[in-house]
């Protein structure tokens, strides 16, 4: 009975994760109390461990434990009672024990004690004189004992230990980098955190086999990872299925990752979901203090997520890349402010040629961004950011609104052109789109056949069937089509033959590459040309940027063309300018 209680003991004391934590000022500031009320030098909140104490705090004590043999916090552990002992001189059974050799003559412990009756150890003072102790004294010892009781019990039900994993959490990583900091600034460190799955490969292990299958996975690594380092590293998780440890002091990298790579290595083999997830890790060194908890963990998962291209990857933190992704979060966080914003979003327009007459057919509306604190932001870096969330929605109908405000303007000054607009993968998904282009076009007495709407190979091929329904209503309301971006993404013939495009535009990656004297780019763009026709549609080449080039493709016998050779985006003013200089010289 008494290899029971002790083991059950023991198992209450693990489960609460504490031991070899680093010192946490919650649990000092009571420590430095109980020395204080004592009027003593020394004092600990001590954990009774298998063979040890343990201090989670101490006062006036170099070392962070001794050997249980004979230690007083271990009666008071296990008998779960106050124990005094006013002269270790004069105690039968602790007048030799360690604590005696080193000069300890007076001790008092009061006993830390879980609501299930648990004792996982002490608060105690001692002193180097013998002394007697107060009903007053010992009282407020026992309830300081109680405050640090209810500090234990508040850090584990109050987001410190992972109820799935049994791990300590993300926000018990951050307090103990804060303590460690404070105790060991400028100490070399490097955070690591592996992250076992894609949110994609989450939702189809819950989606099959329900959370429960989640859950028993997540115990699973837990296990697995905390055998692969050992039981005296701390391990936490930080995210769903994102785990996080600090390597030993005075770790390098070099030194680090093959010992890494190993340990998962093993992790991942004997992992049963091994077949249907893929293990990245990141790696971010860093100096205790110079850098905060919430950036050490965000530098190493940037990192795992760099490394998600190969399973069992090793991703080393960049600062550049951390730089970039947080310049992007911050474009993301700062869109929708722009687009309510009167100064910052605006359209500029780029022409579109007749390549055998030279006259001006229209333009592509091209959205730009003078961002507050960046400056002009490239599309090609904010597009990409913002039609992956919500706010591609709202984008659009912006871009939609001032485009056919502008459109309507020309037409009333007697300029019969047609205007492009690019919508993304997710504009697809709005199953009212087509009614707000008819409402946008109605409002302003705009024929359809004025406006033309542009999409990307890739982007209609990530729901083909959602999107080639969505081509054909917008088809059937009068509205051009464009295929945006020809040759760079992946669909198929037999696909493309099924939409309702008049117009495909062949990439500028392919005509800037035009040259009479390379046959082989020559007999590519050709055959492009040659297919494009077939089909059944019209040819618009972009990224003409020489004369030379727009004759090659009017020989080719592509009939529309747009790039730099006939004029860069232009304002809405310069625009017309543009058009006025050449109708001017054509006469």
């Amino acid at each position: 009975m008494q290899d029971y209680r002790e083991a059950a003991r023991l198992d209450a004391l693990h489960q609460l994760k504490l031991l070899d934590t680093p010192p946490s000022e919650s649990f000092d500031r009571i420590t430095r109390m109980a020395a204080q009320i004592f009027d003593l030098p020394f004092a600990a909140v001590s954990l009774t461990d298998r063979d040890r104490q343990w201090f989670k705090s101490r006062v006036g004590i170099a070392h962070t434990g001794i050997p249980r043999h004979k230690a007083p916090c271990s009666q008071v552990a296990v008998s779960c009672g106050a124990v005094v002992i006013e002269d270790f001189a004069t105690d039968p059974y602790y007048a030799d024990s360690l604590l005696a050799e080193n000069g300890t003559r007076f001790y008092a412990g009061a006993p830390l004690v879980t609501s299930d009756g648990h004792g996982l150890g002490a608060l105690c003072v001692l002193g180097a004189e013998p002394r007697a102790v107060t009903a007053s004294e010992l009282s407020a010892l026992t309830d300081l004992a109680a405050m640090v009781m209810a500090q234990i019990e508040l850090q584990h039900a109050f987001g410190r230990i992972d109820p799935i994993s049994g791990l300590a959490t993300r926000a018990q990583f951050r307090d103990d980098l804060v303590d460690l900091a404070r105790d060991r600034p400028g100490e070399a460190r490097i955070a690591v955190v592996a992250d076992l799955a894609r949110d994609d490969q989450v939702a189809r292990i819950i989606g099959a086999m329900g959370p429960a299958r989640l859950d028993e996975m997540i115990r699973e690594a837990s296990l697995a990872i905390q055998g692969a380092l050992g039981a005296e590293r701390t391990i936490y998780h930080v995210g769903t299925t994102q785990f996080a440890f600090l390597s030993s002091p005075g770790a390098t990298v070099d030194a680090y990752l093959p010992m890494l790579e190993q340990a998962f290595e093993r992790v991942r083999a004997n992992s049963s979901a091994r077949f249907v997830t893929s293990v990245a890790i990141g790696v971010r060194p860093f100096q205790l203090g110079a850098v905060t908890a919430e950036d050490v963990l965000r530098g190493a998962a940037s990192a795992a997520q760099a490394a998600r291209r190969v399973d069992g990857g090793i991703g080393l933190y960049s600062s550049k890349r951390d730089a970039m992704m947080r310049r992007h979060y911050r474009l993301l966080q700062d869109f929708g402010a722009a687009l309510e914003a009167e100064d910052q979003l605006r359209l500029v327009y780029q022409p579109r040629m007749d390549l055998r007459t030279g006259a001006c057919l229209g333009a592509e509306t091209l959205l730009r961004w003078r961002h507050p604190v960046f400056g002009e932001v490239s599309p090609a870096e904010f597009i990409p950011i913002i039609e992956q969330t919500s706010l591609a929605r709202p984008a659009t109908q912006w871009v939609l609104d001032r485009a056919l405000d502008q459109l309507a303007q020309w037409q009333a000054m007697g300029l019969d052109l047609m205007l492009s607009i690019n919508i993304s993968a997710a504009n697809l998904m709005e199953v009212d789109l087509v009614q707000r282009i008819q409402l946008a076009l109605l409002a302003r007495q705009l024929r359809p056949e004025l406006l033309e709407i542009e999409l990307t190979e890739s982007a209609m091929m990530e729901q083909p069937e959602r999107a080639l329904a969505m081509l054909r209503e917008i088809a059937g309301a009068g509205i051009a089509l464009a295929i945006d971006d020809f040759g760079t993404g992946h669909s198929s013939l037999a696909y493309l033959q099924q939409v309702p495009a008049q117009v495909v535009k062949v990439d500028q990656t392919f005509v800037r590459r035009l040259n009479a004297v390379s046959d082989a780019d020559y007999v590519l763009v050709e055959t492009m040309v040659g297919l494009i026709h077939k089909l059944g549609r019209r040819v618009v080449v972009e990224g003409v940027e020489t004369d030379h080039a727009a004759a090659l493709l009017a020989d080719m016998g592509c009939e529309q063309a747009q790039g730099y050779w006939f004029a860069r985006p232009l304002e809405a003013c310069d625009f017309i300018a543009w058009i006025a200089q050449r109708k001017a010289m054509a006469a």
